[in-house]
C-alpha cells in the first residue's frame, strides 16, 4: 500500500470513527431527547455571554433559516431559551438554560478525556507533530471548503506558526 493509500484510508477511518463514537458517547439517556447535530447546536451557543442567531449560524456554517428550525426544536425541549435583544429588537439572542448547560458540560467532557488519552500515549514532540499536521488540515479544508477569511477559533495558530519557525513542523 502506498503513502497516500495509508492516508486516505486512516482518514476515513477516522473521520467515520470519530462521528460513530461522539454520537454513541454524547447521546446518552440523559440526553436522548436531543440528535448529535444538537449538540453541536449547544456548543455553539456556548455558556457565556448570550449569542445571536448569525453568529451561531456563522459557527455551525448553516443559515439562520436552517438554524431557527433546530433551535424551535432545543427551545421546545427546554435547552435554550431565545430572547429578544434590549438593544436591538431586531436581534435574537440565545442562551443556555442549566439543562442545556448540562448538556454543553457532558459534550466538553467527552472531548476533554479524548485529548487526555490520545496525549498520555504521546510524547510532547509528537503531540506537536500531530498538532501541526491536523492544522494544516483545518486549513486545507477551510480553504477549499468554506468561504471564509476566518481562522478556527479552536488552534492555536500562535503555537503553529512558533512550529513552523523552529521548523518542528516540518
Amino acid at each position: 500500500m502506498t503513502l497516500e493509500e495509508t492516508l486516505n484510508e486512516l482518514l476515513v477511518k477516522l473521520f467515520k470513527d470519530i462521528l460513530e463514537i461522539e454520537s454513541k458517547c454524547l447521546i446518552t439517556e440523559e440526553f436522548q431527547d436531543i440528535s448529535y447535530n444538537d449538540m453541536h447546536i449547544i456548543e455553539a451557543v456556548g455558556v457565556e455571554e448570550p449569542r445571536n442567531m448569525k453568529t451561531v449560524a456563522g459557527l455551525m456554517s448553516v443559515t439562520t433559516g436552517t438554524l431557527t428550525k433546530a433551535m424551535d426544536a432545543l427551545c421546545e425541549k427546554g435547552y435554550v431559551i431565545r430572547t429578544r435583544s434590549t438593544e436591538d429588537k431586531r436581534v435574537v439572542e440565545l442562551r443556555l438554560t442549566d439543562k442545556g448547560k448540562e448538556a454543553y458540560y457532558h459534550h466538553e467532557q467527552f472531548h476533554r478525556q479524548m485529548i487526555k488519552n490520545i496525549s498520555s500515549e504521546m510524547s510532547e514532540k509528537e503531540t506537536e507533530v500531530l498538532i501541526y499536521a491536523l492544522a494544516k488540515m483545518v486549513d486545507y479544508f477551510q480553504l477549499n471548503y468554506y468561504d471564509t477569511d476566518e481562522e478556527s477559533e479552536f488552534v492555536d495558530w500562535s503555537k503553529i506558526k512558533n512550529l513552523e519557525e523552529s521548523g518542528k513542523g516540518e
